[in-house]
This record gives structure tokens, sequence and C-alpha cells, in this order.
């Protein structure tokens, strides 16, 4: 596989309290399997569907006073985590992790917006991200959910160089970056009447499923929490959840979709 251009969404890992439970819900909403825990590297265990790669479960940190929120990280392909690092920086963002070299798989840095959004970087070595996109079961989009849309639009349009484009909808303030090819990344406005003061600036990841309402009621039915949809679009039928132990993520079922495009400008 070719490594993915600078700012392309390559891999998505979250941290779980239990890491087990999280296994067992995403085994059954998704139908992840699960390899090997990667003892020198913190329990890390990748998610795979079909035999591929498509994301990872890590526990918390031995030591730690107080275990971090459950969420959902989205990295972006660089070429140079440490110069990608200094763009970060001088675009008005936070590096939260240093660069660190993970073994032979490659690079990672972990930063935040100056809105608050999340998110890591990733150079490849021999772990070059997904091995499986658009699936059932695997990424298949994110977007950026933003208090304040004009700080996160000037921020990732100058660290990774994107192209930006609005949708043409009143009723809502969303883009779309690429980098001269496919659409790559979305960023929402978070209306105040929509999302609660406490619920901070994120990255929500979609995970391709063969059917939205049957994958909604799976993550019900093991004590995750609708919080949106599902819903009918022209991308695709989706719903927004939250597992069990507070990690927000999307299932879109691409297949099914209602209405057409929205003209972007």
């Amino acid at each position: 596989m070719a490594v993915r251009p600078e700012g392309t969404p390559v891999w998505t890992d979250a941290m779980f309290t239990d890491a087990e439970a999280a296994k067992t819900f995403y085994a059954d909403v998704l139908g992840w399997t699960f390899g090997e825990e990667a003892t020198e590297f913190g329990n890390y265990t990748q998610a795979y569907k079909n035999g591929k790669a498509v994301a990872a479960v890590v526990p918390p940190m031995p030591g730690g006073d107080t275990p971090p929120q459950s969420a959902w990280c989205l990295y972006f392909a660089s070429d140079d985590v440490a110069a990608t690092a200094e763009k970060i920086k001088a675009a008005g963002g936070t590096v939260l992790m240093e660069p660190m070299k993970v073994g032979e798989f490659g690079s990672m840095c972990l930063a935040q917006d100056p809105s608050g959004v999340v998110f890591g970087l990733w150079q490849a070595g021999v772990h070059e991200g997904f091995e499986l996109e658009g699936e059932s079961g695997s990424f298949c989009w994110a977007e950026v959910f933003t208090r304040e849309p004009d700080k996160s639009d000037a921020f990732f349009t100058s660290v990774f160089g994107y192209n930006s484009k609005k949708m043409a909808d009143e009723t809502m303030d969303f883009r779309v970056f690429d980098l001269g090819g496919d659409p790559l990344l979305g960023r929402m406005r978070m209306a105040p009447d929509d999302f609660p003061p406490e619920v901070p600036s994120y990255i929500q990841i979609y995970f391709a499923v063969d059917n939205c309402d049957l994958a909604v009621g799976a993550a019900e039915r093991l004590g995750g929490r609708k919080v949106f949809g599902p819903m009918d679009s022209p991308f695709g039928r989706f719903a927004a959840l939250l597992d069990p132990q507070g990690a927000a993520f999307a299932v879109i079922d691409v297949r099914t979709t209602v209405g057409e495009m929205p003209p972007m400008e």
C-alpha cells in the first residue's frame, strides 16, 4: 500500500478503562475481531474486520490518577511528525504529546487545534494505517465538530494545506476539506442548542455498517446510547452514538441514500 498523502485520515484508536468490555461491544456492533495485546506498547490491541486492521483499543497507562474520558482519536498522515508538530504550534495549536517513535511501526504525536479538537499524527513505518476503509466495519468518514469554526478552518488548512469548500445549506455551517481530490474530512459547527456546554469540540468518527438501524439496536442492547438518528441523507443513513464508556462515534450505511447531494461553494 502506498503511503498516504500528508493530511489524509490514516488511523483511529481509543483508550478504554475496561478494554475487554470495549472489545465485546465493538465486536457485536461492528463485527470486529481482535489481535493479541502488544504488551510492550501498553497492551495496545488492534481490531480487524475480515482479517484487515481497522482500529485499535488500549487500556489507560498505569499510574494515572484519573483515567481519561474514553474517546476515539483520528490520526492524520504526516511525512515528518516533528515538522508537522512545528506547523501545529505555528498555527495556534497545542502539542499534547511530543513526537515519539513507536518501535518499527512508525512515529506519532498528539495535538489539539485552537478550538480544543484533539487529534493525532502518524508517520508510517511498517504500520501504514487502515488496511480496510469504506466497507462494513471500517472507517469511512470523519468530521471536526467545533464551537469555533473559523479557528478550526484556518488551523487545518494551514497545517495540512487543505482546500476548503462550504456546503450551500443555510440550515447548517458545514465545510469539506480535500487535497485536490476526493473529500477527506468534514467540519461541522456545533450549534449551542444541539450540544450541551460540557461537550467539548471533537472529531466524530464514522464507521460503515450494512444496516444502520440494526447497528444502533445492537449498540443499545449492549449499553450504548443513541444521540442522533438514525436519519436518511444523501450521504447515507446514519446515527450518532455513545458507547457504554462514553466514547462518541457514528455508524453509516452509505448504500442507503436519500435526496440529492448538496452543492459545495
